[in-house]
């Protein structure tokens, strides 16, 4: 597998590259975001490693050119800002995945492999599953014409859903995606907003499509067609 890995630090990198090699992947270095949006746009990588503040060019601006011309490689970002309205705008620009630093190796393998599992499916600038659509850039929800007002909470959790669209999703990875990686609160946080969205873009308009997977998480799905 032949990853990029895009970061200016350069003891980082190269503690990414021993790594990452031992693991048995290919890794090539940028260390900086011009370089790195030229080998992107020129190579065929499984998966990118991608900072997010980069001398010549920023992460958000390397991922959003990508996704522009139509390049889905997976991307996983990495930033010392560990703010969730940054992990949002990361995910917004159209990366699969957000490490704040120091970050576990381990987690970061992990992480690597799943996004790489799942391939790099095209994925639209507006989500939608049925007559239910998300806009990220204008952080819109439709249900057919009629426009819901979410809070940025259940926004977060409806966008990570409508990502992850036909597959259980589980309360550690909502929270580690919508609310914090470290976040040491009550995990039933996750029911609450849960409920609060099926009132909104389900009870309404006499739909279903806010599963409960007993004992493994929640899954969204076109109720039109389950």
């Amino acid at each position: 597998m032949r990853i990029l890995v895009v970061e200016d630090e350069r003891g980082l990198a190269r503690a990414l590259k021993r790594g990452l090699s031992a693991e048995g992947f290919s890794v090539e270095l940028a260390g900086d975001g011009l370089e790195g949006l030229h080998l992107a746009r020129e190579n065929r990588y499984d998966a990118i490693v991608l900072d997010i503040m980069l001398p010549s060019l920023s992460g958000y601006r390397i991922c959003q050119a990508l996704r522009a011309e139509g390049n889905w490689v997976p991307i996983l970002m990495l930033s010392a800002k560990d703010g969730e309205y940054d992990q949002a705008d990361g995910l917004d620009v159209g990366a699969d995945d957000y490490l704040t630093k120091p970050f576990s190796y381990v987690v970061l393998v992990a992480r690597l492999r799943a996004l790489m599992r799942r391939g790099a499916p095209e994925r639209p600038a507006v989500l939608a599953i049925g007559d239910l659509s998300l806009d990220p850039a204008t952080h819109t929800v439709r249900r057919g014409a009629e426009t819901i007002a979410l809070t940025p909470r259940e926004f977060g959790v409806l966008h990570y859903l409508m990502y992850r669209r036909d597959e259980v999703v589980s309360k550690v990875e909502l929270l580690e995606h919508v609310w914090d990686a470290h976040y040491d609160g009550d995990p039933n946080i996750v029911e609450v907003y849960v409920g609060y969205l099926r009132r909104k873009i389900d009870t309404p308009y006499g739909r279903r499509s806010l599963r409960t997977v007993r004992g493994a998480g929640y899954r969204l799905v076109d109720d039109q067609l389950a």
